[in-house]
């Protein structure tokens, strides 16, 4: 997230009566609703996480145990107990 200067982009009206309530400080306006992206919208990263976690569960099917799972994949033993319970909730 970058900053602007909100006299580059704000009538002086509105800068002004947004420093009645703060005066040089920092805030943070939200993004709309309507314009919010998913987590991953941007990148490939929820995909990928997909596949990694289709990956592990196959691996644990096939007898990798979970914590060598664990160490593969530099997991905690709890978030690879997650993946794989997650994943015979979907093929069932």
């Amino acid at each position: 997230m970058s900053y602007i200067k909100a006299g580059d982009v704000l009538p002086k009206e509105l800068v002004d009566k947004i420093q009645d309530y703060i005066d040089g400080e920092y805030i943070y306006v939200p993004r709309k609703e309507t314009n919010r992206k998913g987590w991953g919208q941007n990148t490939n990263r929820k995909q990928e996480t997909l596949l990694r976690n289709r990956e592990i569960y196959q691996q644990y099917t096939e007898g990798v145990s979970a914590a060598r799972l664990s160490e593969i994949y530099f997991l905690s033993p709890k978030s690879i107990h997650k993946i794989i319970a997650k994943c015979k909730l979907e093929n069932q």
